[in-house]
C-alpha cells in the first residue's frame, strides 16, 4: 500500500462513529493495542491512551473473566505482552553455557531454561499456562458433565480465542514434558482425548500435508497437533519404564532443549567444503525414532463407524483408548545433496536431502521395521523447521512422515509429527511418530562412567544379579493398577526384557548399518 493509499485508509478508518471504532478495534490481538497501533497515527495513539474500555474488551476476548473488577486492564495487557516477549526470548536467546547435562551428552545447559523451569515449577502456572488449547477445555468440558452434571460450554470458535489455544499448545510444546493427568487428584488422563486428535483421519488432508499443519494450506504449525502427538507418544514411553528412563533428557525434562543450536554437536568437519560442514541442520548421525499405532481394525472401525452420521464434521471425535503398539528405531542418516530454497520455501536456510537406513530396537525385534530411508529438511515459509522422511522397502517407497522440529535449527528436542500411506491412503493407516539426534561415538564412549554412577540406568547383566529380597523397580513411579501383584510379576519381567533391549541399543549406537536388510511390511504399519 502506497502512503497516499495508507492516508486515504487511516482519515475513512478515524472518521467512522466512535461506537463502530471501537468495536472495529476490540478484536485486535494484544500486541497491536498495546505497541503497533499507537505507532500508526497521534489519533490513534489518543483514542487507545487510557481507553479502559478497550482494553477490557481486548482482555476478555483474550483471558478469563477475572474475579476482580477493578483490575487495571491497560496495565495487564501490558504485563502479558510484556510475558509472552520475555518467554519467547528467553528460549530464542537460550545458548549452551557448560557441558552437557544429560547422560549422553547431546543435550546443553541454558541459565534461561533453567529459569524457566523454576518460574514454572508450580501446578497453578503449568495450568494457566499451558493447559490453554481445545484438547484441555474439551477435557474439562466431558468432566463438568460427568462429575458434575452440568451441561458442556459451548467451545468457542472465534480467532482470538483459536489464536490463544495455539499459543497455549506451543508453550506446552516447548515446555517439552507432556501433561498426561490433570485435575486436584491428577486422576483426569488427557492421553484418550490426544488419541482422538492424532488418530483422526479427518485431520490428515492435502491442506495439511498429512502433517501437524494448518488446514488453510499455509504450512504453518498447527501446535495443537503437535501438543496432542506429544502427548500420546509421552503416554506411550512411560508405559515402557526403562526406556523412559534412559531418554529422560528428551521426554521428561522441562524446557530442555526447546531451543535453536541446543544439540551438542561435535566440532565440525575442517573440510568446510563437504556437505556435513554446508548442512545448517546437522543431519549427518545417529537418531532415534518413536513410531506408535494402532491395531488396524480399531483405527478402521473408529475413523469409519457404521452410522457416518454419528459425529458431526466439524465435532471431535469421542475420546480413545484402546492401546497403541510402540516401535522403538535407530536411524543413521547422511547428507547427499544441498540445493537453495524452493519458492514454498522459507528462504533464509537451503533445502538438504539425506538417505540412511533403520534398525528395529524394539524388544519384540521387528525385522519389518528394518528399512532404507530418505528425507529433506527445510524451512517453512514462517521458520520452523520441517522434516519429511520415506522409508523404502525393497526400493519401494512405503511410509512417509512430515514432521515439525521443535525448538528450531538443531534443536536437541527433536522432530514431532505423522506418519501415514506414502501414496495418501483415505483409509488409513497413519498416526504420530518423534525422533531426535544420539549421541556421536565420541560421545558414546564417555556413556559408560556416567551410566551407574548416575544411577540413571540398570544393565541387563545387573537386573538379573540383584539380590531377590531387593526389588529392582522401587524407585520407579507406579501407576494405581500396580497394587495387583500379578502385574507387578509382569511389569517387573518387562522391565527385565526392556534391560536387555536397551543395554543392545548403547551397543548397536557404534555399529554400523549399512548391512542391515529389508524385510516384507507384513505385521501392521511398522515405520522407520
Amino acid at each position: 500500500m502506497d502512503e497516499k493509499a495508507a492516508v486515504q485508509t487511516e482519515s475513512t478508518l478515524l472518521t467512522l462513529p466512535a461506537e463502530i471504532l471501537h468495536h472495529i478495534l476490540r478484536w485486535v490481538a494484544p500486541a497491536d493495542l498495546q505497541v503497533v497501533l499507537p505507532r500508526v497515527c497521534t489519533a490513534l495513539r489518543n483514542y487507545t491512551k487510557s481507553n479502559r474500555k478497550l482494553y477490557r474488551d481486548v482482555y476478555m476476548n483474550t483471558l478469563d473473566e477475572p474475579s476482580n473488577s477493578d483490575l487495571d486492564y491497560e496495565r495487564e495487557i501490558r504485563d502479558l505482552v510484556k510475558l509472552e516477549a520475555i518467554f519467547t526470548r528467553l528460549l530464542s536467546n537460550a545458548s549452551p553455557s557448560g557441558e552437557a547435562i544429560n547422560f549422553s551428552r547431546t543435550h546443553a545447559t541454558s541459565r534461561n531454561a533453567a529459569l524457566l523451569q523454576r518460574l514454572f515449577a508450580q501446578d497453578e502456572t503449568l495450568e494457566a499456562f499451558f493447559q490453554g488449547s481445545s484438547l484441555f477445555d474439551r477435557l474439562r468440558n466431558d468432566h463438568r458433565q460427568i462429575n458434575r452434571g452440568s451441561p458442556a460450554a459451548p467451545m468457542s470458535t472465534d480467532d482470538a480465542c483459536r489464536s490463544l489455544q495455539q499459543k497455549s499448545a506451543h508453550l506446552h510444546c516447548l515446555y517439552g514434558k507432556p501433561i498426561l493427568n490433570v485435575g486436584r487428584l491428577r486422576s483426569t488422563r488427557t492421553y484418550p482425548y490426544a488419541c482422538a486428535k492424532v488418530y483422526d483421519l479427518r485431520q490428515y488432508t492435502r491442506d495439511t500435508r498429512w502433517g501437524p499443519f494448518m488446514s488453510d494450506g499455509s504450512d504453518r504449525v498447527d501446535w495443537e497437533k503437535v501438543e496432542a502427538i506429544l502427548i500420546v507418544l509421552g503416554h506411550n514411553i512411560g508405559s515402557r519404564r526403562l526406556i523412559a528412563r534412559i531418554f529422560g533428557d528428551v521426554w521428561n525434562a522441562p524446557f530442555l532443549g526447546s531451543w535453536s543450536n541446543s544439540y551438542m554437536a561435535p566440532p565440525p568437519s575442517r573440510d568446510i567444503s563437504s556437505l556435513e560442514a554446508r548442512d545448517p541442520y546437522g543431519v549427518t548421525g545417529t537418531w532415534y525414532r518413536i513410531v506408535c499405532f494402532l491395531d488396524y481394525s480399531d483405527f478402521f472401525a473408529y475413523n469409519f463407524p457404521p452410522d457416518p452420521d454419528f459425529v458431526a464434521p466439524d465435532a471431535p471425535r469421542p475420546a480413545l483408548d484402546v492401546g497403541e503398539a510402540t516401535r522403538l528405531i535407530m536411524l543413521k542418516i547422511h547428507v547427499t545433496s544441498i540445493e537453495p530454497p524452493g519458492p514454498d520455501d522459507g528462504q533464509d536456510l537451503p533445502v538438504v536431502h539425506f538417505r540412511g537406513v533403520s534398525r528395529s530396537l524394539d524388544d519384540s525385534f521387528d525385522d519389518n521395521a528394518n528399512s532404507d530411508i530418505r528425507g529433506i529438511a527445510r524451512l517453512t515459509r514462517e521458520g520452523e523447521v520441517r522434516w519429511t522422511t520415506w522409508s523404502i522397502f525393497h526400493g519401494i517407497e512405503r511410509w512417509r512422515s512430515e514432521g515439525i522440529q521443535i525448538g528450531g535449527v538443531r534443536s536437541a528436542r527433536g522432530v514431532v509429527g505423522n506418519w501415514f500411506d506414502r501414496d495418501y491412503d483415505p483409509h488409513g493407516p497413519a498416526g504420530p511418530t518423534a525422533f531426535w539426534k544420539g549421541a556421536t561415538l565420541e560421545q558414546v564412549a564417555n556413556m559408560e562412567d556416567d551410566l551407574l554412577p548416575s544411577d540413571f540406568f540398570l544393565p541387563y547383566g545387573a537386573l538379573i544379579d540383584i539380590d531377590s529380597e531387593s526389588d529392582p523397580e522401587a524407585e520407579m513411579p507406579y501407576s494405581g493398577d500396580d497394587d495387583d501383584e500379578e502385574d507387578e510379576e509382569d511389569e517387573e519381567m518387562e522391565g527385565v526384557a526392556a534391560g536387555e533391549e536397551l543395554s543392545a541399543l548403547l551397543h548397536d549406537a557404534n555399529l554400523p548399518l549399512e548391512d542391515v536388510g529389508v524385510q516384507n511390511l507384513v505385521n501392521g504399519p511398522s515405520l522407520s
